[in-house]
């Protein structure tokens, strides 16, 4: 790539680089003196590229601290979202466990309930034995009436019938109770149960409403990221392409400067201002060559020009 640039060059400022000998001093004098203006404006356009250069790397710099920046952002915006995620979870877990801590509740209630019914059941069985043993000699009594008096066998059959109604009148009534207590304990959990329920679903709404809205908006920025480090990516490669173009024109320069010093490349191909430092030396080199080449040419003319006033 360098021989082909220096081969460009070469074709490019040949007659300029070698001029052919001139017949006379005026042409001569001009020649240098478009030789001085065109090294000039040599040195000029070098020193506008190199202050381009110089503002090019100094925005591609501050385009990558930039997209490291926003690189930071998203994988905040990432952590933040796995963050929310993860409370959402802790958060379920502990209604569950508040659910069945709740539901234990209930069930040991249940049970304390049941353990002072069955207590109650067991002290009116007692109290129905006291009174059984207390009517024993009755019994007994009436027994030995009844076998001596057959007579009276029926209206035993009705008291006795009429007393087993009235004790399963009062287990049914018992029992009724028992049913209603349980009734009236159900419907009111299933109350709690349907009250939590709705505010869990109506919580579950609201987050769920509210994870939707930042999932859009983090997608919105999303895209607009991605859409401007695209943008980025493509000014950056112009920029990339721009800057190997001028590092290429650069170092064909230097290279040129070298071979035309007869001497070696001792600078780096990534040191560009080093590079420039030398082609500009050498432009100084030659254009103060060149004034030197114009200062004897000018004191023949001045003689010229004195010589009428001496007549």
């Amino acid at each position: 790539m360098a021989v082909a640039w220096e081969e460009y060059f070469r074709l490019a400022f040949k007659e300029k680089l070698h001029p052919k000998p001139l017949a006379d001093d005026s042409s001569a004098l001009q020649l240098l003196l478009e030789k001085k203006q065109e090294v000039a404006v040599t040195d000029q356009g070098l020193q506008v590229q190199r202050k381009e250069f110089r503002s090019t790397m100094e925005s591609v710099n501050q385009r990558w601290i930039e997209l490291a920046q926003k690189g930071q952002a998203l994988k905040g915006s990432a952590i933040y979202f796995d963050k929310l995620r993860k409370e959402a979870e802790a958060r379920s877990e502990v209604w569950k466990a508040i659910q069945e801590r709740h539901r234990m509740h209930n069930l040991e209630a249940d049970v304390l309930r049941l353990r002072a019914q069955l207590k109650e059941l067991q002290l009116q069985r007692e109290r129905l034995q006291r009174r059984v043993q207390r009517l024993e000699p009755c019994a007994q009594i009436l027994e030995g009436v009844r076998k001596q008096l057959p007579q009276f066998q029926e209206v035993l059959d009705m008291v006795a019938r009429f007393q087993g109604l009235v004790d399963t009148k009062a287990v049914l009534k018992l029992a009724e109770i028992d049913r209603h207590v349980e009734v009236e304990a159900t419907r009111a959990r299933l109350r709690s149960l349907r009250e939590a329920k709705k505010a869990e679903l109506l919580h579950l709404n609201q987050e769920r409403i509210r994870l939707c809205e930042q999932l859009e908006a983090a997608r919105e920025l999303t895209q607009q990221r991605e859409s401007k480090w695209t943008e980025i990516q493509n000014k950056a490669s112009e920029k990339s392409i721009l800057l190997g173009r001028t590092k290429m024109a650069v170092l064909n320069m230097y290279q040129l400067v070298c071979m035309k010093q007869g001497r070696k490349q001792i600078l780096d191909m990534e040191d560009i201002e080093g590079q420039l430092e030398e082609v500009k030396q050498f432009i100084l080199s030659v254009s103060a060559l060149l004034a030197s080449y114009d200062q004897p040419k000018a004191k023949p003319t001045d003689c010229l020009l004195n010589e009428p006033d001496e007549q």
